[in-house]
Formats: structure tokens, sequence, C-alpha cells
């Protein structure tokens, strides 16, 4: 059977296809959709865990405990889940393992680029890249027996462009691999110093196995075009430079680049004039291959950052310039990116971004538009969870300073909350700090598509979940002072913000509203009747064109710049009635549709 699939619709078949019975994600773009098509194979037990941590000791749990396991997360997750990672290299599996790193050359949706290759050799796991669906499906079924046969969990790292993009894929039956039978081993399973030293002399002798099945893999494998130009390319980057050179030159394809095949790298460049290496992002193979002895061509002619398109290798390379069509400036009307009509995030910004007496640390997520004109509201932003943490160090350095200017605000959001907010929220009351917490309760993890948390009552596979209570989570991390708000109300947000900055000690505000984009579930419309069934309009005779409802930042408004009043695009607008709080002449009214 063949099918037309993306690269995380063919892991998630893969994992499938390879009897895999365990898989646990945290959502994040490009990787999102690999859990999210796992969770129709109904064989596939399928869960969004709070954080990658929390994910990859789940998946070395069943791992140990004898089925094969899948973990997915985004390139920058696996910053959170190398902590386990390094040990679970060291214990070696039972059932076979892999975690799925999705990186995002080109930074679409991410603070960073980070090259998660250089975490195969930090941690010393193998590594897989695929360059197109079907290889991404293969692969990864190989990576199972590779895990097992190599006692390692594997590092499978795919890129955007083979995430997202969609070619036909040959699939197969469901392999039922025989469960493995968990056995008590404190040798294997227990890294106290005295066994892990055994474990570290364990690996290393996998890893020269490894090197000779590298070098006879056929996932590593070379065409032979006649030519003394050889390209050797890994992931996404082999499939640019076969766009851009077609058969006039000889490959080398690496589909398992770590360790790399070193035997087959000197074979195939020897004899060639010229030896090119094509990779994303940073220089790996190339300083391998030349540490090696080989001469080639890399990141001093490559771009060195950013994705690797054929037409930046034809500039590179050729000197070749595609004729592109460039917009009209004059024409096309910039279009930053923006909380969408009726986000209930708005007014708390919207209140925020007046004051000039704080200091807001956000977290990552849609609340990061916060920082963005109208608002202009938020100072700085590192990662899941270090609003609170890294807030708390910048309210300890303004005390320890005297500097009494400005009070430190944190704001994150529910899921985010969940993901590391709480084990942050913890280090500020454990250590009497005084900072404000806005935690953005929308019901949802929005900005990743609308992915369950453990705040929503559902999880991954659709059914029923306890509802994990916020408000006791914060009162079990030791704040006394709490209160949750409606956001849309801007008087009680205001009163809010002002009880907690002149609360003694930390303060969280909750603000309970659902994403204006979530599918409602029963409580959503038990608890929220009235949400986004409103409109507004505007009375031109009352609006005077002072834009200060502009403000609000909503998409759904306009002003007529010749005849100078607002309006409202009704089909945009959800009632959420934010505006119409803030017009100084009650022009702006809110009904029932």
């Amino acid at each position: 059977m063949k099918l037309l699939l993306t690269g995380n619709e063919a892991i998630a078949r893969g994992a499938w296809e390879a009897g895999v019975k365990f898989a646990t994600a945290y959502p994040g773009t490009p990787s999102t959709e690999i859990l999210e098509n796992v969770a129709t194979y109904k064989e596939i037990v399928s869960e969004w865990a709070p954080n990658e941590k929390v994910a990859l000791e789940a998946a070395a749990g069943a791992s140990i405990g004898g089925i094969r396991s899948l973990c997915a997360m985004k390139h920058v997750g696996v910053n959170v889940a190398t902590d386990p990672l390094f040990t679970f290299a060291y214990l070696g599996v039972n059932a076979g393992a892999v975690l799925v790193t999705a990186d995002e050359p080109g930074m679409h949706s991410s603070q960073n680029e980070q090259d998660n290759r250089n975490y195969a050799r930090h941690a010393k796991v193998c590594m897989f890249e695929p360059s197109d669906s079907q290889e991404a499906k293969d692969m990864l079924k190989e990576a199972y027996a590779v895990s097992e046969t190599y006692d390692m969990p594997v590092l499978f790292r795919m890129t955007t462009r083979v995430c997202h993009s969609k070619s036909i894929v040959s699939c197969s039956d469901r392999e039922e691999v025989m469960d493995k039978p968990y056995e008590k081993d404190i040798r294997k399973y227990c890294p106290l110093p005295a066994f892990a030293r055994g474990m570290q002399v364990k690996l290393a002798d996998n890893f020269k196995r490894l090197e000779a099945y590298s070098n006879t893999t056929p996932f590593n494998y070379s065409e032979d075009n006649h030519s003394d130009i050889g390209v050797i390319g890994s992931g996404v980057a082999y499939r640019y430079a076969k766009e851009v050179f077609g058969n006039t030159v000889s490959y080398l394809k690496i589909g398992f680049s770590y360790p790399l095949p070193m035997e087959k790298i000197a074979a195939f460049a020897k004899g060639k004039k010229t030896l090119y290496i094509f990779e994303e992002n940073d220089p790996i193979m190339e300083k391998e291959i030349k540490a090696a002895g080989i001469d080639c061509i890399g990141k001093e002619k490559l771009p060195v950052m950013g994705e690797l398109t054929p037409d930046r290798v034809r500039k590179a390379l050729l000197d070749e310039t595609v004729q592109i069509i460039e917009p009209n400036p004059e024409l096309v009307l910039p279009r930053p990116p923006a909380l969408c009509a009726g986000c209930p995030h708005r007014g708390v910004f919207y209140e925020l971004g007046r004051r000039k007496d704080l200091m807001i640390f956000s977290d990552i997520g849609c609340y990061s538009l916060g920082l963005m004109a109208p608002y202009n509201a938020t100072d700085a932003m590192i990662c899941m969870g270090a609003s609170i943490s890294a807030g708390h160090g910048v309210q300890k350095a303004f005390d320890i300073k005297g500097d009494h200017s400005k009070k430190v605000v944190s704001i994150l959001g529910d899921s985010t909350f969940f993901h590391s907010g709480i084990t942050s929220l913890m280090d500020v009351t454990y250590n009497k700090s005084n900072t404000l917490t806005i935690i953005l309760d929308n019901r949802i993890t929005g900005m990743t598509g609308h992915q369950q948390n453990p705040g929503t009552g559902y999880d991954l596979m659709g059914e029923a979940a306890p509802m994990i209570d916020i408000e006791a989570m914060v009162k079990a991390c030791g704040v006394k002072n709490l209160i949750s708000i409606d956001p849309n109300n801007l008087q009680i947000v205001e009163e809010a913000i002002e009880w907690g900055l002149n609360t003694d000690g930390p303060a969280v505000i909750i603000t309970r509203w659902p994403c204006v984009l979530k599918k409602f579930s029963g409580q959503d419309n038990e608890e929220f009747p009235m949400a986004f069934k409103k409109v507004c309009s505007v009375d031109v005779d009352k609006c005077i064109g002072c834009k200060k409802c502009l403000k609000s930042g909503c998409p759904a408004l306009a002003f007529d710049r010749a005849n100078k009043k607002s309006g409202i695009l009704k089909e945009s607008c959800v009632g959420c009635g934010v505006c119409a709080q803030i017009c100084p002449k009650q022009a702006i009214t809110v009904e029932v549709r």
C-alpha cells in the first residue's frame, strides 16, 4: 500500500509498523504532528507529557519494562530532556527506544537554531537522519533494530522540511514484536558509580561495533555518476544538492550519521578533485572528515546558518541568482504577528503595557506577542518556565541593589506552567521572593495547535482525564496570595495587578478564559456559556477618532482615515468587549449576535 505522507505522519506510521506500544511527547513545532498521528493507531498508548524530560523518562521506563517506545520533541525540547538522555545511553535498553528530535533550521517558530547532531556526540547515542517521508518511515523501523542490537536509545533527527513535506510512502503491515521480559538487573539499570564505570566501557564497545554497522548499512550509500566532483550529504541537504547538481556529480548519501562511515567516506573521496559537504547548520561532518585527513569544502562556501535551500546553494557554489518576484512594498502593507481577535491575553497586556513601573519576564507561547506594539509590555524571555525563575533572579537583583523603581511580573500560560513553571514557582516561594506571577489559563496548549494538557480534562487519545487544578497547584507550591479573574474585564485586571504588586511576598493571578480558537468541551460550555457569542459595533456619531480603541491591538478593529472613524470587522469580532471598555466616549457597544 502506498500513501502520501508528511515526514511526521511517516514517523507515526513507522512506529506502528515497528510494533511500538508506547509513545509520548511534549508538543512543539515542527514535531507536534508526530504524536497526534501516532495517537490514531490504537495499538499504541499515546500520551502528552508535561515536559520533554518527563516524556523521555516515561519512554525509557517503557523500554526497560519490555515494550518498544517512542519519544518526540522539537530541538529545544532535547535541552530539557538531556538529564535522562545522557544516563539512558549508559543504561541501554531492554526493548527498543527512539528519541525523535525535530530541528528547525531557519528558526521559523523557535527561539534558536541549535543543531542536535551535537547531542548525539555529546550524549553518546547513535543517530539516523532521513531526507524524505519514505526514509523517515524505513529508518525509524531500522532504528528499533539498531537500538536493541547495540543496546542504546537512538536519536532520530528530523528537520522542518522533512517533517512537513509530503511524498509517496510504501507501507507495510504492523510487525507484532514480542515484548521483552523485565528482569531485575541492578548492574544494568542502577547507574551507581561502581556500575556506571562498567556501563561506560560497554557503551564504548557498542560504538566500535556501530562503526562497522555505519560502513555497511544500506542507509549510507553512494551514487556513482562518473564525476570527479563528489557531494557528501545528510538529511534534506542531500536533496538540495540533488536538485542543484542533478546527475552531474557523484553522491554519498549519509542516512546513519553517527558514528560516520569513515571507511566508506574515504573510499568515496578517493580520486575526487572536489568534495563538497552538504549539511544544515553546524559543520559537524565536515570537521570529522577533515580530521580524518580528507580534503573537502564545506562552510567556507556554504551558509553556516539558516536553511540550506537550493537557491542558497546555487548562489554560494555557482554564483547563480534565481529570479523571483519581489513584493511591491507600496502595495503590500506590513502585517506584524498579532494576538487573535478575542484572545483572552489582550486585556492583560493592555493593562500591563500602560505601566512603566514593571519589568515583565515572559515565557515562550502566544503571549510572547506581548512584546509587540501596541502593548510593548514584555522586557525579556528565555524559555518555558524561565519567566518565573529568571524573573525571580531579576527581582533579587533589584532588591540587592535597593532599586525599588520597578517590580517584576512573570507571565506564562497554563501549559507552560505545567511544563516547568511549577518548579520555578516553588523556587520563588522557597527563596522568599516577592514577584507577581500571572498564569494565562486559556484552557488549552494554544500556540502549538490546541493540544490537551494536564489542566484540560482530556488526554491525547481523546479520553476524559483528571483535570489538574492550577489554583490548588499554586497553593501547593506555597503561594498564599492568589486570585483568579476574568481577563476581559479591564477594571478587574487593573485592580488585580495593583493588588499583586502591593502584596507582601509572592502573588499569583490566574486569568481564566478559553482560547478563541478552541473547540469547546462540555465543561467549557457550562463554565463560559456566553463566550464568543457577542459582537461589537461602533456608533460613528459618537466616535471622535481618538484611536484609543486601537491600543487593544485587536485585528477586528479598523480605522477609516478619510472619515477619521473607527470600525469593527464583524466577521472577525467575537465580542470580548475589551475595545468597548477602552473607548472614552462609549461609542462601542456589545450585544449578543
